[in-house]
Order: C-alpha cells, then structure tokens, then sequence
C-alpha cells in the first residue's frame, strides 16, 4: 500500500481548531448509525469505472472521520485525482478524511466539462456504495476543477454539504476564451500587421500551437523597443494578465516599467501555448468557436481594465498613439461566434447561476492562468442570483496559479466544516480567521490577505446577446 494511502491515527487539530471539533463531535452524537451491512466498509486505495468510461479513485483512512471529500481536478489530461497535491492528500488522511474523484469521460475533449458534473456525482455513489454512507461530503475543486466545483455547489444540494473552490475558473469558458481572444487579437494586429494568423475554429492541436509559437515569438520580438513593450502591455491588460511574476518582487503601483517586465515575464514562460491549446479543447468540446470580437470596443474595453493607467503611461513614453491602435483594433474586429457553441459552452462550461451550498472560493491574486478577477465575475452572478449568503471568497498573496500552501489549503477546508456544521459564516472565511487557523497547523506558511479584485476585463454581455453568426 503506498505510504500517502496508509491507514494512520488521525493528527490532532490545533487548539485554534477546538471550535469545529467541538461542533464535530456534537455532529456525530447525533447521527444516526447506518444500517449493517454484509461486508464490512472498505479502506485503503479503491479504484473503479463508470459507465462512461470514465475512472475514479478513491483513498480511505482505516479510522475514518466519517467526511468525504469529493475532488474535482483541473485542466489536463483525464486522469482520475482525488487531491490538489501529494501533500495535501498526506494530511488530510492524517486528518482522517476520506478522498475521492474522478477522471471525467477519457474519450473527448480535455475540457471535458459535459461529463465532469455527472462523472462526480457518479463517482460519489460509486465510492459510497463501498464505503458506506458519510456523514458529510464536501466537494473540492481546483483551476477548471474549480468550475465543476461551482457547478456541483449549484446543483449538489442533499448530496454534498459545501463545496471549497481552489484557483477556480469560475467565470466560465464563453469568458475565458472571450477575453484570451482579445489579447491574442491585439498582439497579432498590433505586432503582426498584414499577417493572417488564425485565432479560432483550429482544426488540430498543431494548428494551436503554430500559432501560440507565431503569437509568441512576436511578442518576444517586441519586448526589445518601447514602442513593442506599451502594445505588449496593452495585450497584456485584455488578458487580465497580473503585473507581479514569480521569483520576482512586486512591483511598485506607478512602476510602469517594472510591470510590464513582469508581466512579459508570464509571455516568456509560454502562457499563451497553454491559452491556445485550452481554446483548442473547448473547441472540441463545444463543437466550435464560442468567441467573438465583433463589435467590441477596445477603448472602452481598456477603460474597464485596472491596468488602464499603465497601458496609457507606456504610450506616452514610446510616442505612440493610443487611440489610434484602440481604434484599428475596434475596426478589424470581426470574428464571430458559432452559436451552437456558445449554447453548447453556456450549457455545460458556466456557474454562478445559484448555490445550493455554502461555497468558499480561494484564489492567489497574481494568478497567471485564471485571474483573480473571475472572482468578482462570478461573485457579482451569485448575489444576482440571490444567493450571495452562502458564498465567501478569500485571496491569498502569492503569484501563479493554484499555488497555495497545504497549510492554506487545508485552513480552508476546515473552515467550510465550521460553517457546514454552525449553519452560518460568522467569521471563520475571514482573512483574519483564515490565517490564524493555517498559522496553527504549523505546516507551510500562509499568506490570506484582505482583498478585493478588480473587475474582469471581457467587455461582453452574457451569451444570451451574443452576435449572430457571420
């Protein structure tokens, strides 16, 4: 048996903890002992098929705490993972919890967001009817994860009890692709003039990645005048691309310059191979292009972006015409969407529409893959939905994607449990609580911070006012 599945005693919860373990222990007095069954509830590492295809996993302390944790993995290949990391899967079985997920359907897309939800929710029953019945299951969900987990937070009320989101991508594919679009666009126009370079409808994974390498090393050329660093920039504000790299120090507010570095830094490590091949499976799993720029207006697009300032700085220094490029971007815009697809991505690959269980969102605020600002995207959906109550969103200060501590992690998870058994946030997802309860785990470190992101960039309505196809 591997070392991280081994049964273990279950690690004593700090002092700062005593709360929730008090309100435990009162929660399992009064549980009802589940019936008896013939064959004792199994333990160790399970594994299992759906009928889908699809696989799952699932990991069992022999002294259980009777929770079960349901991990929704993110962007990737479909393999089935039942934690964030290695580590974090460590502790939370000396913990005692039990782990469990799915690979999603291996037969489509990696955007595999029409099965993911009904792949979850299958593997909860395949788990359980092993297992027994928990007496409480949360959901967990990481980057694209992080969508399927709002999705179950939505949809999952009666069978799991909260969800914890991690780096999620919670404003949707339609959004994402939206304003990746945008960035793409302008450094083709702006830093590739006269040159046809296919931004939608790929038609392989190879032609995905001509054109990150195409889109990439124009902006590699680019970064070496100041007139290519300010269109840099520009591209750099529609992808909502944070101006603070890792290994690096934050730059100063009004540090033009050091932030544009940092956030060409992000365009040097490869990010937009990575968007291109992402847009390369939402394509697929959409059945088309779910994105378009046709009508957009890219000045009033840039006076929605927090990086507006910096944008318009760099200009200056350069001598180069802002409204002129805002303008030539506005008048080129012409993709369209395939409506089948935007219905299609609006179906399976979008959230905030409701919860129907306490959802706590934790994200970095320099996160390079899915911004901060989707938070403020899909939190403004929530209270529009009228369920702003059950959702709290805590940030932690750190650059890159998902790179949360265990000790971070884990704090979160604990206090999804105190509201799940208190029945009200109070103020355990409080930057203040949230810290203190990490600090006390004497793991990793922490970093929670107050704060509060900016908006999304996407200058978009929602699908419902998407163009016509053209």
């Amino acid at each position: 048996m591997p070392a991280s599945t081994r049964p273990r005693t279950p690690r004593r919860l700090p002092i700062a903890l005593a709360t929730l373990a008090t309100l435990a222990s009162a929660a399992l007095a009064t549980t009802p002992a589940t019936a008896a069954t013939a064959d004792p509830p199994a333990t160790g590492h399970l594994t299992g098929t759906l009928s889908d295809g699809a696989t799952w996993i699932a990991d069992v302390p022999a002294q259980w705490n009777g929770t079960l944790l349901l991990f929704s993995h993110g962007f990737g290949p479909t393999v089935a993972k039942d934690a964030p990391s290695d580590a974090v899967r460590t502790e939370l079985l000396a913990e005692g919890y039990a782990l469990a997920g799915s690979s999603y359907d291996p037969h489509g897309s990696m955007w595999a967001l029409s099965s993911a939800e009904r792949d979850q929710f299958g593997t909860l029953d395949a788990v359980t009817a092993k297992i027994g019945a928990p007496r409480r299951t949360l959901a967990v969900g990481q980057s694209m994860g992080g969508l399927v987990n709002a999705q179950i937070a939505r949809d999952g009320d009666g069978r799991v009890d909260g969800a914890l989101g991690l780096c999620g991508l919670v404003a949707g594919g339609t959004d994402l692709d939206n304003y990746q679009l945008d960035a793409e666009y302008t450094i083709a126009r702006l830093l590739l003039p006269g040159q046809d370079v296919g931004l939608v409808r790929f038609g392989s994974a190879d032609a995905a990645a001509a054109t990150a390498k195409k889109l990439t090393d124009a902006v590699t050329a680019a970064q070496t005048t100041p007139q290519g660093r300010a269109r840099i920039a520009l591209a750099a504000a529609f992808l909502n691309l944070p101006a603070w790299a890792p290994g690096q120090d934050r730059p100063a507010p009004t540090d033009w310059s050091g932030q544009e570095e940092q956030q060409y830094a992000w365009f040097a490590q490869g990010i937009l191979s990575f968007v291109e091949g992402g847009r390369y499976a939402v394509e697929q799993s959409a059945g088309g292009n779910n994105s378009w720029n046709r009508g957009v207006d890219y000045a009033r697009l840039l006076a929605g972006s927090v990086h507006a300032p910096q944008v318009r700085a760099l200009y200056r220094t350069a001598g180069l015409d802002l409204r002129a490029d805002l303008t030539s971007l506005t008048r080129g815009a012409s993709i369209t969407a395939d409506p089948a697809a935007v219905d299609a991505a609006q179906r399976t690959s979008s959230a905030g529409q409701g919860l129907g269980v306490p959802l706590l969102d934790v994200h970095t605020i320099a996160d390079n893959l899915v911004p901060v600002e989707q938070e403020r995207r899909f939190g403004d959906r929530v209270r529009t939905s009228g369920d702003g109550a059950l959702l709290r969103q805590a940030y932690v200060e750190r650059q890159g994607h998902c790179t949360f501590t265990t000790a971070e992690t884990v704090a979160a998870l604990h206090a999804l449990e105190l509201r799940v058994s208190s029945g009200h946030w109070d103020d355990v997802a409080t930057p203040a609580a949230l810290q203190r309860s990490a600090t006390a785990l004497g793991l990793d470190g922490a970093a929670y911070v107050p704060y509060r992101p900016a908006r999304l960039t996407v200058g978009r309505d929602r699908p419902a006012h998407r163009p016509a196809h053209h």
